[in-house]
């Protein structure tokens, strides 16, 4: 039986040993040395795991640089590998950037189209009220015909259209705004309690141009409004109508939705012909307008909210130009204070000096043929 040893011996370094007696033969230049003629300068090679010295280190093989890219077998030059790494970085960056969504800029013209759905149903549903009212022949009412000339009816019916368009906008608009229909329309009643007094001598100014135009241009007699005070009980309840429901619904609507939709797509076309730059929002996000926008939306406001009252005072120039000239004061109330509210409390008080100056002429609305 064969025997191994009780020691196996350690593995040999796997350098071939050289021999004392055959010394490396030396050369006084690299071109004498028939090897490095032939197969060129000796190549340094990182040593493998296997193979490391004793301390554990090797030398690192020389990196040699990658090739830029080319194009068309040409070499690009380093400088244009920045420069074209410099254009593309910010494309880069943008696209990791969050997406920010452009301002939406309230009420705008879309808005303004919801309304007059609104209105719409508002207007169905107090045709049908009133159809049931006449069906039961309310204040003696027998037929659709005759609500025209009844100032319960035409001023009931008014009522009730301004409240369901109403209910229908505190429904509709919160869902489309995130926010209430008071808080996007800008009604900020405090800054109206805060200028009271100032608002007051707007109103008076609104007087006072209502005195001027009637020297200046005297309206038509017997116009269809003053026919209407003439009724029994109608003045009081136009007095009542003039200072609450009137004012607040022309006021939300005119220079509620129709006024910043104007000034906002005023601004838009600006932007949109001339590139310029969007107007950022202000506090609590409502729109900033030029003053271009506001002025040319004020114009065209006026213009409707005097037509609006035009088959009242007979189609006459003179109370046509006067409205326009209250409207501009109102919307420059609106512009100026931010604020809804200050509107509608100009609004209210000059209809109240003016019910209240006709409320003196006539003893109490009981001599109508002074007015």
């Amino acid at each position: 039986m064969s025997s191994f040893p009780d020691e196996q011996p350690q593995d040999e370094p796997l350098t071939a040993p050289q021999s004392e007696s055959e010394p490396e033969p030396q050369f006084d230049s690299p071109g004498q040395d028939p090897l490095r003629a032939e197969f060129g300068p000796p190549q340094t090679i990182a040593a493998a795991p296997e193979f490391l010295p004793p301390d554990g280190r090797a030398e690192a093989a020389p990196v040699t640089p990658a090739a830029p890219e080319t194009f068309a077998g040409e070499s690009l030059p380093a400088s244009a590998q920045t420069e074209s790494l410099s254009a593309e970085a910010p494309k880069i960056i943008a696209s990791m950037l969050p997406v920010v969504p452009k301002p939406v800029r309230i009420p705008h013209f879309g808005h303004l189209l919801m309304l007059l759905l609104i209105l719409l149903f508002g207007l169905a549903a107090a045709i049908g009220l009133v159809a049931l009212a006449v069906h039961d022949h309310l204040y003696g009412v027998t037929s659709i015909q005759g609500t025209a000339t009844e100032i319960h009816y035409t001023l009931g019916s008014e009522a009730l259209i301004y409240i369901f368009t109403l209910i229908g906008c505190f429904i509709v608009f919160p869902l489309f705004w995130n926010k209430s229909l008071f808080s996007g329309l800008q009604w900020n009643a405090a800054t109206a309690l805060r200028l009271g007094w100032r608002l007051e001598g707007a109103a008076v100014l609104c007087v006072l141009l209502a005195l001027i135009n009637s020297i200046l241009i005297p309206g038509p007699k017997n116009t269809p409004i003053e026919e209407v005070f003439k009724e029994p009980g109608a003045a009081w309840l136009l007095f009542f109508f003039g200072i609450t429901f009137a004012p607040f619904f022309e006021e939300m609507f005119f220079r509620g939705f129709l006024l910043p939709a104007l000034a906002t797509a005023c601004d838009w076309i600006v932007e949109v012909m001339f590139d310029a730059p969007v107007r950022p929002l202000a506090e609590k996000g409502h729109p900033r307008w030029s003053m271009p926008a506001m002025i040319v939306a004020s114009v065209l406001t006026s213009i409707p909210f005097a037509g609006l009252h035009a088959a009242q005072t007979g189609y006459s120039l003179a109370p046509f130009l006067l409205l326009v000239g209250v409207s501009l004061v109102l919307c420059a109330v609106r512009l100026a204070t931010r604020s809804l509210a200050a509107s509608t409390l100009v609004h209210a008080s000059y209809n109240f000096m003016l019910f209240a100056a006709m409320l003196v002429a006539t003893h109490g609305f009981r001599h109508m043929d002074k007015m």
